[in-house]
């Protein structure tokens, strides 16, 4: 082992230690490999930023913005109302919801169609007597299985596209995917539809007219006139009558009691702190003359308007309220909403509400004028759970955003211009089209990761250029594989999806190329089989919250707990390595 070897070696191993702490997000982490790989001398300076002119970065960011004028403009909105049966069975109703997803995620941002589509899915879910997560987890899935079928799914297939030696072609088509992609993700939805969504865990909601399965946790202030002053903390738990309303904490004055003592006697100017489902936390409020404490409340006379409404939003992952405190955030003067309770389902969040730091995946109930709710969720980055926060359809718009999406896949499809140059020019449209605002077009990109994928692209290449690849590709194959090329080509697919469950995916799939490349050229065989191995496998995260953008989205919404995704996403799993095998020794034999 030389000594380029030891050092990209040693950075890989804490670079992948990093992604699996989770301490930080994956673009500093991605950053900071490539930083140590220049000051170590494997990745030269006058190459180390050239990953933001690589084609995948480039494609990347263009169908984020195309995704978000499809978004903008209503046009998916109008397709899934039209395309959704209304009346439809359990089967039928949760095949068309999948199969939409699924179809939506091949050419547009899969967490962008996960977003759109979940209000459906909730309303969904109550037509037909499901909990919630019955329905979520399968279009979650259902949207990650779709990426997987074209060039522009999902990252990690432009990230593979770009390591396919130019001796076998140059980089993959837009569809060249999709010869193993469609099968498997039909066999997929297929089965999720029919058996697997059975084994989601069901998570009923508290309350019969709530949806979200999660307590929230909110602050309710006693005012001087309120009947709950003298009330013991027991008492007025009591007398909300099986509304399933925990008092957690009692603030009074400058001291904040934990689980205080049910004795204790409510005093004038007390907060309390509350977990419950959103219609208990609102009924209390009326019954007893509290005041939910919402953080930035507008004020009915500045702004002359008094029709204010509560909404409940899903914060997405990439939002700008990630890590940021209420108070930090200055709703009151920078947006005119108020922040009135916080659901973070899996454990009860200690901070007070305040200071407590949003995270993806976090359910917050916010009070404001409908446009401006609207608005600050679009520009805030967070998902509506009602369906009657979907915005209306702009025809015209929309089928301008549908018609550039088309044209630039035909230009792409078709070899005329390359998919990069392609779905820029349909950015450059849009942009002159006015479909999408100027001020969002920048903003729809997903900027941790495309410096993610900026950063970890030298350093790909550096696992190349050291022969770091070529020596891990020896070791596995002669101590797994045995030299076997399709046990080999097994254990890259396996390794892949494991990796893609535990870290992000997009990142795996810069890992594991230049691997498979190396294990190609050590069993002399062609590479593109193992190139599609790593996109299947780092496609296919479906064991934790935390290995898709996805799975993370739904676990408010579907109270679901960290181990609650296995169940069904180990079967999935399994069944996507029975298909893809075979499917690609026969579209890509070795």
């Amino acid at each position: 082992m030389t000594q380029d070897q030891m050092i990209i070696f040693s950075i890989l191993a804490l670079t992948v230690a990093a992604f699996l702490w989770g301490k930080f997000r994956h673009d500093i982490v991605a950053l900071a490999a490539l930083i140590a790989c220049v000051a170590a001398g494997v990745v030269p300076s006058p190459v180390a930023f050239a990953g933001f002119g690589h084609p995948a970065v480039v494609t990347v960011a263009a169908v984020l913005i195309l995704s978000r004028a499809l978004q903008r403009t209503g046009a998916v909105d109008a397709l899934a109302r039209s395309v959704l049966p209304a009346k439809a069975g359990r089967l039928t109703a949760v095949a068309a919801l999948m199969g939409l997803g699924a179809f939506l995620s091949a050419f547009m941002n899969n967490v962008g169609a996960m977003a759109l589509l979940m209000p459906l899915a909730i309303q969904l879910s109550g037509r037909l007597d499901l909990a919630p997560g019955q329905v979520l987890m399968p279009l979650a899935f259902g949207t990650i299985l779709g990426g997987m079928t074209t060039l522009v799914g999902t990252p990690p297939n432009l990230i593979v596209a770009g390591f396919r030696p130019p001796e076998a072609g140059g980089a993959f088509g837009m569809f060249d995917f999709a010869w193993v992609g469609v099968p498997v993700a039909a066999t997929g939805v297929a089965f999720v539809a029919l058996i697997g969504w059975r084994l989601v865990p069901v998570r009923r909601p508290s309350g019969e007219d709530s949806f979200q399965t999660g307590a929230y946790l909110t602050e309710l202030k006693v005012p001087e006139n309120s009947k709950a002053i003298g009330m013991t903390l027991r008492g007025f738990e009591d007398a909300m009558e099986g509304a399933d309303l925990q008092i957690v904490a009692l603030v009074r004055g400058t001291v904040r009691l934990n689980a205080p003592h049910g004795g204790r006697r409510i005093q004038a100017d007390d907060i309390l702190v509350v977990e419950g489902d959103a219609k208990a936390l609102t009924d209390t409020s009326a019954k007893h003359d509290v005041a939910l404490e919402g953080l930035g409340t507008p004020a009915a006379d500045e702004t002359g308007d008094g029709d204010f409404v509560l909404r409940e939003f899903a914060v997405l992952p990439g939002s700008a309220l990630i890590n940021r405190s209420a108070r930090g955030l200055f709703l009151r003067s920078r947006f005119g909403v108020a922040l009135l309770a916080v659901s973070r389902e899996g454990h009860q969040p200690r901070a007070r509400l305040g200071t407590l730091p949003l995270k993806s995946g976090d359910l917050i109930m916010l009070r404001g004028a409908p446009e401006v709710l609207a608005e600050f969720a679009r520009d805030m980055g967070c998902a509506p759970l009602d369906t009657d926060e979907i915005s209306v359809p702009d025809r015209g718009k929309a089928w301008t955003a549908a018609a550039i999406m088309a044209a630039s896949v035909g230009l792409a499809a078709l070899g005329i211009l390359p998919a990069a140059v392609a779905f820029t020019f349909g950015v450059l449209v849009v942009m002159m089209t006015r479909v999408l605002p100027l001020r969002d077009v920048y903003t729809a990109i997903d900027w941790p990761v495309v410096v993610l994928l900026a950063a970890l692209i030298p350093v790909a290449g550096a696992m190349q250029a050291t022969g770091a690849a070529d020596l891990l590709a020896g070791v596995l194959v002669g101590s797994l594989a045995q030299g076997n090329a399709v046990a080999a080509l097994t254990v890259v697919l396996v390794v892949t999806m494991f990796l893609s469950d535990v870290m992000n995916n997009a990142a795996t799939a810069a890992v594991m190329a230049p691997i498979a490349l190396g294990i190609a050229a050590t069993l002399g065989v062609q590479a593109d089989g193992f190139l599609m191995a790593v996109a299947i496998g780092a496609s296919c995260a479906f064991l934790t919250p935390i290995g898709h953008q996805n799975n993370t989205l739904i676990l408010g919404p579907g109270g679901f707990q960290f181990g609650d995704y296995w169940k069904l996403g180990l079967i999935l799993e399994v069944i996507i390595v029975a298909i893809s095998v075979p499917m690609i020794l026969l579209v890509w034999p070795l």
